[in-house]
């Protein structure tokens, strides 16, 4: 287990190496020596991508009526009607 005073745990951005920062004030990997702190996944995004676009209210859909067309009611024969016809 690792110690009490062994300070913070790192894994280096560059060469993956897991080390301890023993509380120093810079956190240098002691492998290949790269600070810490410049790690690019640690650093903000160019703020032409921070900033966003306005949000886009949808415009309003005009509501569309149809018309409907009546069909003109034709007079059908009855059933009884045409059997009367067929005898």
């Amino acid at each position: 287990m690792p110690g009490k005073d062994l300070g913070t745990k790192h894994t280096c951005f560059k060469c993956s190496t897991k080390f301890y920062d023993l509380r120093k004030p810079a956190p240098v990997c002691p492998k290949c020596g790269a600070d810490q702190r410049e790690s690019p996944a640690l650093k903000a995004p160019p703020a032409e991508r921070r900033s966003r676009a306005p949000a886009r209210v949808p415009e309003p859909v005009p509501e569309v009526v149809e018309e409907v067309e009546l069909e003109e009611e034709v007079d059908e024969p009855d059933e009884d009607e045409d059997v009367a016809d067929d005898a």
